[in-house]
């Protein structure tokens, strides 16, 4: 009986993982940003032209950035930057 069940939740779970259930688990909105150069690119594969914008370095705010990060991140993973 036991052996039923198990077979019987795996292929529930093989049947639903194979269909489109989630296939209305969304909406449908308009894209304001449709065809923009700036957020997209000229192409899908091109970089969005935001993303050749450099900034200079400020060394100042090293400090403050690296409080955020060790408070958000507990200071124990490795996205803290060692000074």
């Amino acid at each position: 009986m036991k052996v039923y069940k198990i077979v019987a939740f795996v292929a529930s779970v093989a049947l639903l993982t194979s269909c489109e259930y989630q296939k209305y688990n969304h909406i449908e909105q308009k894209d304001y940003n449709k065809g923009n150069e700036y957020v997209y690119g000229v192409s899908p594969d091109s970089l969005p032209r935001q993303m050749s914008y450099k900034y200079d370095a400020q060394p100042e705010l090293d400090g403050r950035v690296n409080d955020i990060r060790a408070k958000l991140y507990g200071g124990i993973t490795s996205s803290v930057v060692k000074q």
